[in-house]
């Protein structure tokens, strides 16, 4: 049975900015979407492509904390550095992808590497944070540093694209990613005509976003930066390429616990939030210069 669409948004509305370096539309939770709907995710902001042109200083975002789940950066186009209070550092370029799992504590900033900023360019990426179960909120902070080279890779039959498999299961082809509860996180470019199925258990809360082109979803039109929702009924997924397209496929079985979030900390209780806001204030995030 063909997974049955909920609410296709065409329009999440007004970009806004993120530090002085990401501008935005959210589709999650702003666009009416609430967090324990498409749980275990909890956030989605996405950068349509945008040129910032050259720039005399770094752009990005400073030194801010996060506590009790992940954040995942994709990146389309453009290139973005990060460093943490636990003393990692890296660089993600297009196809890259940073998965970066808070749990309980870091200090973190994220900008456009160096030579990238100084020479500005097309910058597109897609952020998402996800959701940490009750049982690993205590994890000690990491990174996984995905390469594009290093993503499960599908070659559709007949020339029709390509699928980056960055985390779960498509078709058989397994992501890289390590994920703390089910989750599948899929990179799908289609060629103008190319067709992709998938089958996503009915149970997971799962979406799509079209970050470029114009698609078919299981019958009906989702045009560019169109976010579509799907109802928890029907397994099958069938895309279908009006013009060569970008879309990002993301499910996950819901954590059922409640979310209690405060800016950059999400927790299950008010008392774990207070706690957390406290151990920030006692350093107990680590250290980080701007």
């Amino acid at each position: 049975m063909k997974k049955l669409i909920e609410k296709i948004v065409t329009n999440s509305g007004r970009p806004h900015m993120v530090g002085d370096g990401f501008r935005v539309f959210n589709y999650i939770p702003g666009a009416g979407i609430p967090q324990e709907r498409i749980s275990p995710f909890l956030l989605l902001d996405f950068n349509p492509e945008y040129d910032f042109g050259p720039s005399s200083h770094v752009r990005g975002v400073g030194v801010h904390p996060h506590k009790g789940f992940e954040t995942v950066t994709i990146a389309y186009k453009g290139t973005v550095a990060h460093h943490d209070s636990t003393g990692s550092s890296g660089i993600i370029n297009s196809g890259d992808v940073q998965w970066m799992t808070a749990g309980n504590g870091i200090l973190h900033k994220e900008y456009h590497e160096e030579a990238f900023s100084k020479k500005g360019g097309p910058f597109e990426m897609v952020q998402l944070w996800v959701n940490l179960p009750k049982k690993d909120k205590s994890t000690a902070p990491h990174y996984q540093e995905l390469t594009a080279a290093g993503m499960g890779k599908v070659a559709l039959a007949g020339d029709a694209g390509v699928v980056n498999v960055i985390a779960g299961n498509f078709n058989g082809v397994a992501g890289p990613a390590e994920t703390y509860s089910p989750v599948n996180l899929f990179d799908i470019k289609l060629n103008e005509g190319g067709e992709v199925t998938t089958s996503i258990q009915a149970g997971h809360n799962t979406a799509l976003l079209v970050v470029n082109g114009s698609v078919e979803v299981n019958g009906e039109i989702a045009g560019e930066h169109s976010f579509v929702l799907f109802r928890n009924e029907g397994e099958e997924i069938h895309i279908k390429a009006n013009r060569k397209s970008v879309i990002l496929v993301l499910s996950g079985e819901p954590l059922n616990e409640p979310i209690v979030s405060y800016g950059p900390f999400v927790m299950n209780t008010e008392e774990e939030i207070s706690q957390a806001i406290v151990d920030f204030n006692m350093g107990k995030f680590g250290v980080l210069a701007d």
